[in-house]
């Protein structure tokens, strides 16, 4: 018997195939997202389902439509797409809708990515849990998968041209000065979403050369992990772009929601200092807006939103999270450390191509190389994410906490302590993983390092 709590997280549906969840749950899934929608009033008939490029998510994701029409609703199938394209569909149509990914995770894991119509966030507390308890009812009921071939859905859409059109609108690139750009997809959907954003015969040609790394869709990733945030991943890009003398480097996680950036010289600029310079750019167009930051961003995002006018509001990990906060602030602009960048013109949705895009303009609408610009944002010396497994995570962080009596605390995402001289560090447990995450960030590359270790010690002691 399916156990769902072990795969419904804090904000998406996230296992491995098919020991921990397989077709019978996901057409459980599918019921109960249905019922949950039925039950408060969300408009339209259909559901918007999509799926990444794992060979278990066409599978899956018919399932779950069988379940969506069970009970009473049609299906709208996209097919092949990335997360941030399933947010446009959903948005621009006014549908709830269901994306079947497991974003940066091994190729034996898959998962959903569920939202309401206008693509606002399905979580725990607006209805995970609900539809967590449904489907978990209905499995141990013995419901199960139709038999045989799942009845063809509803209606079938390609709205890749769409989504790119949208995307080209919001940020321009036609004026840029010529930048060559080095972009690894990892095997995973950038590698269908860029040719077409980026460089479409059928839109208007922009000053772009792009240079492809792993753009063929493959779920097994048999060149990297789809998982730019460990540094490991970015090696490929990083020697790239040296090599062919670009001016910047693109890497996208599996579902090409996440966004990193190489510089000139194959250095990562951080994820903190891309999230400054978008807010820079869309405070500009919109004076005295909010900007929403994760906690885990470093102490110069807050500064940076305040001296271009704008009001920083922090937040916790994780897209539904920071899609609430925005939608209540009414937010312009979201960024998170791990390379998440939330629009309020994508109706408050995340989406990797739109900071990229952000991102290239900048660039091109200067002559300084982008280590030039990208130190205008970075202020201060950070570690990076760490992982570490650990057994009793509450029982280690807490013995973390006792250890430094003298720092401010906050549990607002986990722990995080702020000492005296402007160092900090942060600890929590993985949403979806039995890790311990931690960041720390210091005025100095000494004083980062040396509480980095002094932490990590005492995390896996």
């Amino acid at each position: 018997m399916s156990d769902l709590s072990q795969i419904v997280k804090a904000y998406d549906v996230r296992g491995t195939v098919p020991d921990q969840w397989d077709e019978r749950v996901a057409e459980a899934l599918g019921a109960a997202l249905t019922q949950v929608l039925n039950g408060s009033g969300e408009p339209g008939e259909a559901v918007l389902i999509a799926h990444d490029m794992r060979a278990t998510g066409p599978g899956l994701a018919a399932a779950f439509a069988a379940g969506v029409r069970a009970e009473g609703r049609t299906v709208i199938e996209l097919g092949l797409a990335s997360t941030d394209m399933l947010y446009y569909a959903s948005g621009s149509l006014n549908l709830p809708g269901a994306m079947f990914t497991a974003s940066h995770n091994p190729a034996q894991y898959n998962g959903i990515k569920m939202c309401r119509s206008g693509a606002r966030p399905i979580g725990q507390d607006s209805g995970l849990a609900e539809i967590r308890d449904r489907a978990q009812a209905r499995l141990d009921q013995g419901g199960s998968a139709p038999a045989g071939e799942p009845a063809a859905p509803a209606e079938r859409r390609d709205l890749l041209p769409d989504y790119a059109a949208y995307l080209r609108k919001l940020v321009d690139l036609a004026s840029i000065r010529p930048l060559k750009v080095v972009v690894d997809a990892g095997n995973g959907m950038g590698g269908y979403t860029v040719p077409t954003v980026l460089g479409d015969a059928a839109l208007p040609a922009l000053p772009l050369e792009i240079v492809p790394l792993y753009f063929e869709l493959d779920g097994t990733f048999p060149n990297h992990e789809a998982n730019p945030l460990d540094p490991a991943n970015l090696v490929d890009l990083q020697r790239a772009v040296v090599e062919h003398g670009a001016e910047i480097g693109l890497a996208f996680d599996g579902d090409a929601d996440r966004c990193f950036v190489v510089d000139e010289r194959g250095e990562p600029v951080s994820p903190s200092a891309i999230t400054a310079l978008v807010a820079a750019r869309e405070l500009a167009k919109h004076p005295g807006s909010t900007v929403i930051h994760n906690l885990i961003t470093s102490n110069a995002v807050p500064e940076i939103i305040r001296e271009h006018g704008g009001e920083p509001v922090v937040a916790r990990v994780g897209h539904s999270f920071i899609k609430a906060e925005m939608a209540r602030t009414n937010a312009i602009f979201g960024g998170e450390h791990s390379a998440h960048y939330y629009f309020r013109d994508f109706w408050f949705a995340d989406t990797g191509m739109l900071a990229a895009m952000h991102t290239l303009a900048a660039l091109g609408e200067q002559s300084q190389p982008l280590s030039v610009l990208a130190s205008e944002y970075e202020r201060y010396v950070a570690s990076g994410e760490i992982n570490s497994t650990v057994r009793d995570q509450a029982a280690k962080v807490a013995e973390v906490r006792a250890a430094y009596p003298e720092a401010e605390a906050d549990e607002l995402d986990g722990l995080t302590l702020r000492f005296p001289d402007g160092a900090w560090f942060n600890l929590r447990a993985s949403n979806t993983e039995p890790l311990l995450r931690l960041n720390v960030e210091a005025p100095t590359t000494e004083r980062m390092m040396a509480l980095r270790d002094e932490v990590l010690d005492r995390v896996r002691r």
